[in-house]
């Protein structure tokens, strides 16, 4: 079906063609138009930094390796016409953290997306399965990865650079031919489609906000609303302030100094310097305004009651717990996929939660299509089991 050649490609990979202007990128982009697919990677830094900083972009067509610099490029417009270009099929392994960079970089995401990655879970190769072993299994190539940590920020990259980034995208073509025609085989093509579709979405759901990262605190559920309201306005102040100054999260305050400060409550910032998670360079920056949302959490939460976070479920769901992830055993067994990707902890969870509360037992909006008609019926059965036990306890 495709005239891409893997020998060709890593042949090529010895001597990647850079792309370092506009007019270079807006000519190479006209030819990449004209393609069923290209192949995709990117090579960053995000060590001291909130964004990741891109380093390279690597591409490879059906006959060359290509090294887009995006030091030196600014304007990214052909590069998003192609992204936007659906009848090119972009080929990426473990992509999020590549659209992550794209979205930020470059305004759109790449569509359509085949991510290798998950089209080896779809057919049982393994789950979150690396570049490196799939090369090994199934091209018997062995890609050294010593230059995984190297500072792409600098020019000129060493050859050894060049050429390991090359590498990451002139085998996708054939590991994508691989896994098109036994998908195809087998009639779960359109599962990969959903797959990637829902990798998009999730990919473009950003709360930059930050009034949903409270949530992630599970162990706070007990907490009153006041205390909760403050937990919220806390954790997103400190998302906007990551943001604003490019800085990691714990670069403002660690999880744990969160956790301290809800938990100890200090009235000054006297009580506040004696958590031992504080750093006085913290106390120093921003300990007035840690404190502010602590004084005001009796009137914010009164202003905007914030959701509770949800609570552990009972412990009855521990045994059955282990009965509805066996469902979705078996029929990954029966169908040869990965049992992971068909059904995840957190939509089991969702599952569960819609319907612990009196209410009806209900599909997350997170299972793809594909999943919920497969294993769907049989899950919302076994719940109904589970409710006469419930009830008959």
């Amino acid at each position: 079906m495709l005239d891409y050649n893997w020998k060709t490609l890593e042949a090529s990979a010895n001597n990647p063609i850079w792309i370092s202007s506009e007019a270079d990128l807006e000519r190479y982009c006209s030819q990449w138009r004209q393609l069923p697919l290209i192949a995709l990677d990117t090579e960053f830094q995000r060590v001291e930094t909130f964004y990741p900083i891109a380093g390279l972009i690597q591409v490879a067509d059906d006959h060359q390796c290509y090294l887009i610099d995006p030091l030196d490029i600014s304007d990214f417009s052909a590069l998003a016409e192609l992204f936007q270009n659906r009848s090119v099929i972009k080929l990426m392994h473990a992509a999020t953290e590549d659209l992550e960079l794209f979205l930020k970089e470059i305004g759109v995401l790449p569509e359509p997306v085949f991510d290798t990655q998950l089209g080896a879970a779809l057919l049982n190769w393994g789950f979150s399965m690396g570049l490196q072993r799939m090369l090994e299994e199934k091209l018997d190539v062995r890609m050294e990865k010593h230059e995984t940590t190297s500072n792409w920020l600098q020019r000129p990259l060493t050859s050894s650079q060049e050429h390991y980034a090359a590498l990451d995208v002139a085998y996708l073509p054939e590991i994508y031919a691989m896994q098109e025609k036994e998908l195809t085989e087998r009639d779960t093509y359109e599962w990969a489609i959903q797959e990637n579709s829902a990798m998009l979405e999730n990919a473009l759901v950003d709360d930059v906000e930050g009034y949903g990262y409270y949530k992630r605190f599970t162990q706070m559920w007990r907490c009153p609303e006041h205390k909760l309201a403050a937990l919220r306005d806390l954790t997103a102040w400190r998302e906007r302030v990551a943001r604003d100054r490019d800085v990691p999260r714990n670069r403002i305050l660690r999880n744990q100094a969160i956790l301290q400060i809800i938990e100890n409550w200090p009235r000054n910032l006297s009580e506040l310097s004696r958590l031992d998670e504080i750093k006085k360079r913290v106390l120093r920056t921003d300990g007035e305004r840690i404190l502010s949302f602590l004084q005001g959490g009796m009137e914010s939460a009164k202003a905007s009651k914030p959701e509770p976070i949800a609570k552990p479920l009972h412990f009855f769901w521990n045994k059955h717990l282990k009965k509805l992830k066996s469902i979705a055993r078996h029929s990954a067994e029966e169908h040869k996929i990965a049992p992971e990707i068909l059904l995840r902890r957190k939509e089991l969870e969702l599952l569960i939660r819609s319907g612990v509360d009196g209410g009806e037992y209900q599909l997350p909006d997170q299972m793809t299509v594909w999943r919920q008609q497969l294993i769907g019926p049989a899950l919302l059965d076994e719940l109904v089991n589970i409710e006469r036990l419930r009830h008959s306890d």
